[in-house]
């Protein structure tokens, strides 16, 4: 069995003989060179996060922002391509208002995960469209309370206390599994989210990023909205506090040896 793309990569229609979708697996890897996005689902509410790569010092503070707005009480964050992300996220306002026109109250998470999905999956399915290069992180309180689901480029989608994508989902996926995640508040959550943005982040690799966050809480009236100025500094300041503490005893352990 061939592990690479030999000859059956040239249609998303087509599986490989040990029964891969070459095009999916392609954009997975678009979505891991991108920045790092983490979904946070707490007690209270839900908290995103976004590491928003900065390829020139010339682009404009918060433009393309990669944490959007995709109905009133409904954030997605991304990490993928941006003109994917725009795509979906269209897709995704599109269904939660017309959801919302037809049964007059607002759409619960899982039908917008599941028709996310369902959108994203049906272009896995022929070979004149391309997958969707992008993951996306849905948040949302609705009747059952706070909700958090993730959509790959596959179409697969999955509820989920605390997620990541990106190039840093590893070391973020580490930082998250070790939260008590259902007696943290929002506001505690936004200075975890920050840190370990700011732990995921390679700074050999990508000096310059902007960090996003946002939430959806009972502080934020149930909307969602991007934190507050002063949530938000404090965050990066406890975001940077912790890493200056792990560089420093980084350099205590290579003293002792």
């Amino acid at each position: 069995m061939t592990s690479i793309g030999t000859g059956y990569d040239l249609s998303v229609s087509t599986y490989s003989p040990d029964g891969r979708v070459f095009q999916v697996e392609y954009a997975q890897k678009a979505v891991d060179n991108s920045g790092t996005a983490i979904g946070l689902r707490v007690k209270d509410g839900v908290v995103l996060a976004v590491e928003k790569i900065k390829h020139s010092r010339l682009l404009v503070p918060h433009a393309n922002r990669r944490i959007m707005t995709a109905g009133k009480h409904i954030g997605v964050a991304t990490a993928g391509w941006m003109s994917d992300t725009r795509h979906l996220v269209k897709r995704v306002r599109d269904e939660a208002r017309d959801y919302r026109s037809t049964y007059k109250v607002d759409i619960p998470a899982k039908i917008i995960a599941e028709r996310t999905g369902m959108y994203a999956q049906a272009y896995t399915l022929y070979s004149a469209v391309r997958p969707f290069g992008v993951s996306t992180i849905i948040g949302t309180v609705d009747v059952d309370g706070p909700q958090l689901y993730m959509v790959e480029p596959s179409g697969q989608y999955m509820g989920y206390r605390g997620c990541a994508a990106g190039k840093g989902k590893q070391v973020a996926k580490t930082e998250i599994e070790k939260l008590n995640l259902d007696q943290m508040t929002a506001r505690e959550a936004i200075k975890e989210a920050a840190r370990i943005i700011y732990a995921a982040h390679d700074d050999s690799k990508d000096k310059l990023f902007e960090l996003e966050l946002s939430w959806i809480c009972a502080e934020s009236n149930g909307l969602h909205a991007h934190v507050p100025q002063n949530l938000f500094d404090e965050a990066v300041q406890h975001a940077e506090r912790a890493l200056n503490d792990d560089e420093d005893d980084d350099e205590m352990e290579g003293d002792d040896e």
